[in-house]
């Protein structure tokens, strides 16, 4: 028997996401962020968080030699092999979510280079979320074994980012504006890619730039990537609407929300974008908050061929999974009982990733080089519906 046709409307949701990931890219934001900035003068450039890489090859482009020095510290990706070998940046690898004997190597070196910096120089502060795990200096009498305790018990409990980010601040010496302050006499220039609730950098990496000693510009949010996606769905003919509020609390809730407004809206397609929690069972599967998100949405659209459900993080990667989500339909949980599996089952034990693998559902992109949060993108289309692609 023949493979079924792809389904476009599923290309079109990739289609939407792709240009939403590309809109917040931080290679072409800070880019574009610096490319009015060519006075010549040299710069110390220290990139940080998920986007560090695409962040400081940016920058790179913009500035090219002007960075006669530079720290790059990212996920353990393969994103800061593209530095390999040049001779002014320095690249080390931290660790998300939880922080390691790496991200404590990270933030050690971070002071460092702040201290080796001399007095007058012009400084750059890349900086995306992730950060906060990826680069670690703790205060006096902090262990890294509490630290990783926070924030394990952050995670299992469902806190929101800006009540963890906020105790992350009083346990470190880099964090809450710290790390500004140690590049005394300095200029420094922050830019920011943002994942937190009203862009605030206060809260956005644990404050890291938080501080009345550093310009910020915030170079990329989520809101510019929600743009991009209801752009390229009106582009394409479709009646798109953006939520009306940011995604936040229980991921199965929200995806209960989403599917609510998606059957009551005149619109095809609902975009909206934030940060869910999922509480944890005590020995959770493999997943994250958008598989989780979306393998609630499978449930309450079954047996609806015109619906889909897109969820995905903007980073590439989703939770404990190496996937960015996932994109569900009518048929979903009806593949996933034919692979044995159940899917009420799979999400009480926060296993959604194992489902939706069997379901053919999941979303692999790899690093994105971006950093704003989530989006879900919640399509009512029937079958065999004509789409401008």
């Amino acid at each position: 028997m023949a493979a079924a046709a792809p389904d476009p409307r599923r290309s079109l949701l990739l289609d939407l996401f792709r240009a939403a990931l590309a809109a917040v890219d931080g290679r072409r934001r800070v880019r574009a962020a610096l490319a009015p900035a060519a006075d010549g003068a040299p710069v110390s450039a220290l990139a940080v968080g998920k986007a560090a890489a695409a962040m400081m090859q940016g920058a790179l482009d913009a500035l090219g030699d002007r960075i006669t020095r530079g720290l790059v510290v990212a996920p353990d990706d393969g994103s800061a092999d593209a530095f390999a070998g040049h001779p002014a940046i320095r690249c080390l690898a931290g660790s998300h979510p939880l922080p390691d004997e790496r991200s404590l190597a990270a933030g050690e070196a971070m002071l460092g280079f702040a201290a080796a910096t001399p007095p007058g120089s012009r400084v750059l502060l890349l900086v995306s979320g992730g950060a906060s795990a990826l680069a670690e200096a703790p205060a006096t009498g902090v262990t890294l074994a509490s630290l990783r305790g926070l924030t394990a018990a952050a995670l299992a409990a469902g806190t929101d980012i800006e009540a963890l980010n906020a105790r992350r601040r009083e346990l470190s010496r880099i964090k809450g504006g710290r790390l500004v302050e140690r590049f005394r006499g300095c200029e420094v220039r922050g830019l920011l890619i943002s994942d937190v609730p009203r862009d605030d950098p206060a809260v956005a990496a644990s404050g890291m730039l938080a501080s009345a000693s550093c310009e910020v510009t915030i170079v990329g949010r989520l809101a510019d990537a929600l743009e991009a996606a209801l752009r390229g769905a009106r582009a394409r003919g479709l009646a798109a609407v953006l939520a009306p509020e940011r995604l936040a609390g229980e991921a199965a809730m929200a995806a209960g929300r989403i599917c609510h407004e998606l059957a009551m809206m005149p619109q095809q397609l609902l975009v909206a974008g934030g940060e869910t929690v999922v509480r944890l069972p005590a020995h959770p599967g493999r997943g994250g908050r958008c598989q989780h998100l979306a393998l609630a949405a499978a449930g309450l659209i079954a047996g609806h061929p015109e619906y889909l459900v897109l969820a995905g993080g903007t980073d590439g990667r989703d939770g404990s999974s190496e996937d960015a989500g996932a994109i569900v339909d009518g048929d979903t949980v009806a593949r996933i009982g034919d692979a044995g599996l159940d899917a009420a089952a799979g999400l009480a034990a926060a296993d959604s990733g194992t489902l939706l693998e069997a379901a053919g559902d999941l979303v692999y992109t790899g690093a994105t080089g971006t950093n704003v949060g989530d989006i879900v993108l919640a399509l009512r289309l029937p079958p065999g519906a004509m789409i401008a692609m």
